[in-house]
This record gives structure tokens, C-alpha cells and sequence, in this order.
């Protein structure tokens, strides 16, 4: 009787582990929040989004991010970044747990970008000009110390730079 009940309290506990381990569930943030989520391509909800499934290892699902102000950002979640402890167990009772040994991590944080259109003061950005403007300034500078350029030439491709024009 006693080993009867030990059996059936295995198989139970085998089975139950199974079925749990099927399961593998994550949360999906993104910085900032409220942004809408798409999973392979269909709309799901807003960021953050508790997603859960059922999906063999090595399975993906495409991912977009999409924010007013910010660029649409596009990945990939792939269900393969933990082993699941419970499904290694059952698959050793029965050997189709094993296509879920793994599961993906508790959490997954995406960062989005702003758009780059204006700055904090809501002027167009000027960043890009006046470093591209630097280096250029620094090569020329480079030439003529090189004597590959005249003084004079130096001088006016100088003055096309800073004036914009080259």
C-alpha cells in the first residue's frame, strides 16, 4: 500500500510539473512606458504587458514598439534564455517535456529613442554641424602642417567652412 501511494504521488507530482512547465510567462517594459506593443504584427496592449505562452524552445515572436515621439523600435523574443528546472524533470518521466526545457527571463526592459528632430529648447538640432565643421577645420589644419596646402589656400577653404559653404 505504501509504495502504491509513493508511485502514485510521484507520477502525480510528475505530471503537475509537466503542465506547469508548458508555461513560461515574462514581463515587457519599455522606457519610457505606454508604449503600444505588437506581437507578430497584431496589437496587444500598452507597456508594461504581462505576456505568457505555451510556445516550444527556440520559438520567436516578433516584437514593435511604437510611441508617439519616439522611433519605432523592432525585435525579436526568443524562448530560449533559461532552463526550466520543472519541464527537465518531467521530460525525463515522459520525453515531449523537453520541448519546453526552456523559458524566457522574468522580465525584459527596451529602451526607446527619441526622435531626433529638436532639442531640449525645441530648436533643430545643431550638434552634427558644428562637430562636423571641427574635424574638418582639424584636417585642413593637418594638410597644412603636413605642407601639403598653402597658407592661402588653408585660409579660404577655412573661411568656406566656417561660413557653411563647403
Amino acid at each position: 500500500m505504501k509504495k502504491s501511494f509513493l508511485k502514485g504521488c510521484s507520477l502525480y507530482l510528475a505530471i503537475s510539473m509537466l503542465f506547469v512547465s508548458c508555461s513560461s510567462n515574462t514581463l515587457i517594459e519599455s522606457r519610457p512606458p505606454g508604449a503600444n506593443l505588437y506581437m507578430n504584427g497584431a496589437y496587444v496592449g500598452t507597456t508594461p504587458y504581462r505576456h505568457s505562452d505555451t510556445k516550444v524552445v527556440g520559438t520567436s515572436t516578433d516584437l514593435r514598439f511604437e510611441k508617439d515621439g519616439y522611433e519605432t523600435l523592432q525585435i525579436w523574443l526568443t524562448r530560449n534564455e533559461e532552463a526550466d528546472p520543472g519541464a527537465i524533470i518531467g521530460g525525463i518521466f515522459f520525453l515531449f517535456p523537453f520541448l519546453w526545457t526552456m523559458k524566457y527571463q522574468p522580465s525584459h526592459i527596451y529602451d526607446l529613442q527619441p526622435l531626433d528632430t529638436q532639442n531640449d529648447t525645441g530648436q533643430p538640432k545643431v550638434k552634427e554641424t558644428t562637430v562636423s565643421k571641427a574635424q574638418k577645420l582639424r584636417e585642413l589644419k593637418s594638410l597644412l602642417d603636413e605642407k601639403i596646402i598653402t597658407q592661402s589656400e588653408f585660409d579660404s577653404e577655412k573661411q568656406k567652412i566656417l561660413e557653411g559653404n563647403n
